[in-house]
């Protein structure tokens, strides 16, 4: 396959295939890293970036100046012990020029033919004017008349007319053309949150893949996290005397209700391999030390990980003596 980097071959029954990008609440990226973390999904492929991505600025540290990495697209398998669909997830922490989108799906797609996907599962924000305390409807919409029909069961909206847009939306429709078969969920998000991370949106749409794919989906810490992001918007709202906002809300009060989110949201397992990958090149690269310090400040874990952090310092102050 050309352009992917096989890492395992794993013998998989009829899975079903679910793509994921970063798009407004980050209800598909959300609820993808979700999954992958309960099921504990391993890695066994790559989408080599370089042909879509490309670097837009340089990157100064301690005056040298370098590129940036290139945006990864993974994908990660379960093995469902209990039932009779395994799973296989690929995800991306970024969406690609959409001018090379076509040749870019074809590759994922390449993929999902040489595993015999059963049906290709997107996943993407719905918003609505409603406020961020009502529950999330998930809309779904699908590649054939079919397939909508035995989706009706599960009593979700149906996606009558309108567009899905991004990666998370075009996909389906490439697949479509290349004779897939395969669904997208929406899940419902306020006009006025579509910057701020959902994870009452992922919830619910997690609940109703669950019961499309005859799985168990736990999702305790994924409702604590919906809770304490309604208790913080209902907090700022209050601070700042708004009812229900007519617009967005601004990039300072959506910063002010990320750091408060991440001091009890569990790190996804993508950041995870990012902080480890850093502190393994500033062991040789003591460069690497500032961006380092920059992605931990950015979830706001330095405090979890300072006796690490200098100890490359110390380190390089030992090797120095």
């Amino acid at each position: 396959m050309e352009g992917i980097k096989v890492i395992k071959r794993p013998k998989l029954r009829d899975p079903y295939f679910i793509v994921a990008w970063p798009g407004m609440g980050e209800v598909a990226f959300k609820s993808a890293q979700y999954l992958m973390e309960v099921f504990k999904a391993e890695a066994c492929a790559e989408l080599l970036a370089d042909e879509f991505f490309y670097p837009t600025s340089g990157i100064v540290q301690n005056g040298v100046l370098s590129l940036p990495e290139l945006p990864y697209g993974k994908f990660y398998y379960w093995k469902n012990k209990s039932g009779k669909n395994d799973l296989v997830i690929f995800v991306s922490n970024a969406q690609p020029d959409l001018s090379g989108a076509e040749l870019y799906c074809e590759r994922i797609l390449s993929y999902a033919k040489s595993i015999k996907a059963k049906a290709l599962v997107s996943i993407a924000a719905m918003p609505q004017p409603i406020e961020h305390t009502q529950e999330a409807n998930v809309w779904v919409t699908a590649t054939s008349a079919d397939l909508i029909n035995s989706l009706k069961k599960y009593n979700l909206n149906i996606l009558s007319d309108g567009q899905i847009s991004g990666m998370n939306g075009l996909f389906l429709g490439i697949a479509k053309k290349a004779g897939f078969q395969g669904f997208c969920l929406l899940g419902e998000i306020p006009l006025y949150t579509i910057q701020i991370e959902n994870p009452k949106a992922a919830c619910a749409v997690l609940e109703a893949l669950a019961k499309i794919l005859e799985v168990h989906i736990e999702l305790g810490s994924l409702l604590t996290q919906a809770h304490i992001m309604e208790d913080e918007i209902n907090k700022l709202m209050d601070y700042l005397k708004l009812g229900t906002p007519l617009g967005p809300i601004g990039e300072e009060e959506i910063e002010k209700i990320k750091k408060s989110l991440s001091q009890i949201t569990k790190l996804p397992a993508s950041v995870k391999e990012k902080i480890d990958a850093l502190f393994s090149q500033a062991k040789t690269d003591i460069s690497k030390a500032k961006e380092l310090k920059l992605e931990l400040d950015k979830w706001n874990v330095y405090k979890e990980y300072e006796d690490r952090f200098l100890d490359l310092f110390k380190k390089k102050r030992d090797n120095n003596n």
